[in-house]
């Protein structure tokens, strides 16, 4: 069995069988960028500075080891989906306060 069959989409896209380095560090980035948007999307509130810092900076240690899980699990790809519902919630709140 290849082991390029079970990656998932976003690791077979930074090539992380090819060059494990530069993928991996992609795949990182992609899913703290997706985690850091889902969040501020579905569940960030106004809090101080400090504790803002504390938040991300956990957000952020969590993410590591869901970039490894990621390599062959649908983690990014699941993000991608959580983003989209939550874009696509606030579009339409924010189109129903402006009508009503």
């Amino acid at each position: 069995m290849d082991i390029t069959e079970r990656l998932s989409f976003f690791a077979a896209l930074f090539r992380v069988e090819q060059n494990s380095t530069l993928g991996m560090w992609l795949l990182y980035l992609t899913i703290v960028g997706l985690s850091i948007l889902v969040f501020k999307l579905g569940f960030a509130k106004k809090l101080p500075f400090a504790k803002s810092v504390v938040i991300y900076l956990f957000l952020i240690l969590g993410c590591t080891v869901l970039t490894f899980f990621a390599v062959f699990l649908p983690i990014a790809e699941g993000l991608v989906v959580a983003a989209l519902i939550l874009i696509t919630y606030k579009i339409r709140l924010h189109q129903h306060k402006k009508n009503g």
